[in-house]
């Protein structure tokens, strides 16, 4: 072997050793950095802990919403990437709820079972460190909270495809609960099961599921008998279980069950979107972007209704939702749910309500809450 060819055998053992000396040297670097993020998150964790000791001794929730939101606004702000606000917002989700934890386990009911969009929406609002309590019927959320079985609970409000959820707008008007928080997660329907689509002669979900997905149904199987169950999870399981049975659920919900996702974001409407409200027994504190729900019912006469909105507009209060509800009771009659931006300490909104309560003949307010944005 001559000189040259010694040399460039040299060369490229050099070349092959710098890419591994580098990457020990990122790997060192990432194991510096992990150990000062525990120390940083315990830190953290102290200090919350801390607080949440003052909190008790002033007789305070522990679960503050408002100053949550603000916390993960703020997080997603700073981040300058390249982690997505996602993840960024998943992470502090986390280190919030185990902080949360720390001083007390909370228990929060959600209509189930597991991996249900309520069960995810629960997840995204209070993270992984509670206790949670799935429940058959939104009825039984309010009532696990009511009878105070449940520190908070959480409950479907309204779909962009198929509007209000009536049972949670009955339930409003039965119980004195309120709104403490919102959660907005985008909808994705996948059509789960372990056949062949050409073999599936029947789709299992819950009503509302099969409703925005019905034009997808129609095109892509028609054939198929479409039958209606108390959620999206038990759809799974039944799929996990028959032959011939598709169900229409989450992604989540197919993972658990091991079903195949026999196709994807079968939503028809691509922008599908449900609001969760997250109830308790007090309002959340003011942030500066917050919104308030009331729930009223006015004289069955001429211009009784238009009277009581022209309250909002002269208190320059921008209404965000309106829901008119009927009443269950041999004279009739009809609850008017309204949402607005701003929050019931605001003296522009106490002016408001205090105008029209004498313009009702009942009114009530539902609860104020920190503005949420929507998350996958």
């Amino acid at each position: 072997m001559g000189p040259m060819a010694k040399k460039k055998k040299s060369r490229s053992k050099k070349k092959s050793a710098r890419p591994s000396a580098t990457l020990e040297t990122l790997r060192s670097k990432i194991d510096r950095i992990d150990r000062e993020l525990v120390e940083l998150v315990n830190e953290r964790a102290t200090l919350a802990l801390r607080i949440g000791e003052i909190k008790n001794t002033q007789g305070q929730c522990v679960y503050a919403p408002g100053r949550e939101e603000t916390i993960l606004a703020r997080v997603q702000e700073l981040s300058q990437g390249p982690l997505p606000d996602e993840c960024i917002r998943t992470v502090f989700r986390e280190i919030i709820s185990g902080s949360r934890a720390l001083e007390r386990r909370l228990r929060v009911a959600f209509l189930g079972p597991e991996y249900s969009y309520s069960h995810l929406a629960t997840l995204h609002r209070f993270g992984q460190s509670v206790e949670l309590v799935p429940v058959g019927s939104i009825a039984a959320v309010f009532e696990e909270v009511n009878r105070d079985q449940a520190d908070f609970g959480l409950v479907p409000l309204e779909n962009s495809t198929d509007g209000r959820i009536a049972d949670t707008l009955d339930m409003f008007a039965r119980l004195p609960l309120r709104a403490c928080g919102e959660v907005q997660l985008r909808i994705h329907h996948q059509l789960l099961g372990r056949c062949p689509r050409a073999q599936i002669t029947e789709v299992y979900s819950r009503p509302q599921a099969l409703s925005q997905c019905r034009n997808w149904l129609s095109r892509h199987l028609p054939q198929a008998r479409t039958i209606e169950v108390t959620s999206t999870s038990a759809a799974a399981q039944l799929a996990k279980e028959k032959k011939g049975v598709a169900a229409i659920a989450s992604y989540q919900a197919g993972v658990h069950h091991e079903l195949d996702v026999l196709a994807k974001n079968i939503e028809d409407n691509q922008t599908n979107l449900t609001r969760f409200a997250v109830i308790g027994k007090q309002s959340a504190d003011r942030t500066g972007k917050d919104k308030v729900a009331i729930m009223f019912e006015v004289e069955h006469k001429p211009g009784a209704l238009a009277d009581a909105m022209a309250v909002f507009k002269r208190n320059r209060l921008n209404l965000t939702w309106i829901e008119s509800f009927p009443i269950s009771r041999p004279d009739g009659g009809y609850l008017f749910f309204v949402e607005m931006n701003g929050h019931e300490s605001d003296l522009r909104v106490r002016k408001a309500l205090a105008a029209l309560d004498r313009k009702t003949l009942q009114l009530r307010v539902l609860g104020s809450y920190p503005r949420s944005t929507p998350v996958d």
